[in-house]
């Protein structure tokens, strides 16, 4: 079902701005596993969607706000029902990833988390930073949010910071998008209350 998804992914080329993580099929192939589980494991699905991966985050698991701290060490069945398919190269830990799977971690409903731009942006030549994604890149990543979209008909969709909310309402200009705090930059006690508000 996510094979098209995944290929189209696939395709993007990275740059001196911008890094495709799913250029590596390992790394495509646990956002796939991740997506397969959560479709046939959840329902009446709740779809939040973020800013951009982050270098030390989704740029390494391909999965969005995760981290391969976050992936290893989680006692959510969806990490240990999925852990040993997983292509994790690097354990690393990564703040937005911990604070929202601290919350989840005794949650059984999970949400499908994406990006309003689902590669990592940085600045120019410098792949361990992150920047907030340009209005062009949301403007791409609007593709991949409408096919999600398709795939799960989720119940609920949410933006998790500024960039998701302009995504969403450019996508959704008529609707009313709730809009939840990004835990990064002090967001932590907002964000925590703002996602459980939504789920």
């Amino acid at each position: 079902m996510f094979r098209d998804f995944i290929n189209k992914l696939n395709d993007r080329d990275s740059s001196d701005l911008v890094f495709n993580p799913y250029k590596d099929k390992r790394v495509a192939n646990d956002l796939k596993i991740y997506l397969e589980y959560i479709l046939k494991n959840q329902n009446n699905f709740v779809l939040l969607i973020g800013e951009a991966p982050g270098y030390a985050g989704c740029k390494i698991t391909g999965i969005p706000f995760t981290s391969g701290d976050t992936i290893n060490n989680s006692r959510l069945s969806v990490f240990t029902g999925i852990k040993n398919k997983l292509f994790l190269n690097t354990i690393e830990a990564e703040k937005t990833a911990t604070i929202v799977w601290d919350y989840l971690e005794n949650k059984k409903k999970l949400p499908v988390f994406w990006n309003s731009f689902p590669f990592h942006p940085h600045d120019i030549g410098d792949q361990l930073s992150n920047r907030a994604p340009s209005n062009d890149e949301i403007e791409e990543g609007k593709f991949y949010i409408k096919k999600l979209i398709e795939i799960f008909n989720p119940k609920t969709i949410a933006a998790i910071g500024r960039k998701g909310e302009k995504a969403l309402n450019d996508i959704f200009p008529d609707k009313n998008i709730e809009y939840i705090r990004h835990p990064s930059h002090g967001g932590k006690s907002e964000f925590l209350a703002g996602i459980d508000k939504i789920l």
